[in-house]
């Protein structure tokens, strides 16, 4: 059993089970019936998702200190306690069942999703 972070909208891997969004917005153009049959995600969980402005803070950071400062406060939003107990019990699924969590965008160095994996990592999930 495993925890994958995915890029939504790609080809779903085999034995990946339910694909999590963790994003702030559903994809534009996308009829809600058809998120899953497209391989966008299967359940929306905006609550794993970086606010507004820390996410324009990761989509304007051009600099290692940029992302860094991105970084410490998508960190900071996802240690309140909602949040905290939401990575905990998916670190805790992971050891039971296979599923993934994903966001839209293309390089998953400069996501909140890398944020994400090492959080879940933190919380002892096992991470494919």
């Amino acid at each position: 059993m495993v925890v994958r972070v995915v890029r939504l909208g790609t080809p779903r891997l085999k034995g990946e089970g339910v694909r999590i969004g963790t994003v702030r917005r559903p994809p534009r153009g996308v009829r809600k019936t058809e998120f899953a049959s497209q391989d966008w995600y299967d359940v929306w969980f905006p609550t794993l998702a970086p606010s507004v402005e820390t996410m324009k803070l990761g989509q304007q950071a051009g600099t290692p200190a940029q992302w860094a400062a991105f970084t410490r406060k998508y960190r900071a939003e996802m240690a309140e306690p909602d949040r905290d107990h939401a990575i905990g019990l998916l670190a805790a699924l992971s050891h039971e069942s296979s599923f993934s969590v994903g966001c839209y965008c293309e390089n998953e160095a400069r996501c909140h999703r890398s944020v994400l994996r090492e959080l879940l990592v933190e919380k002892g999930a096992d991470v494919g």
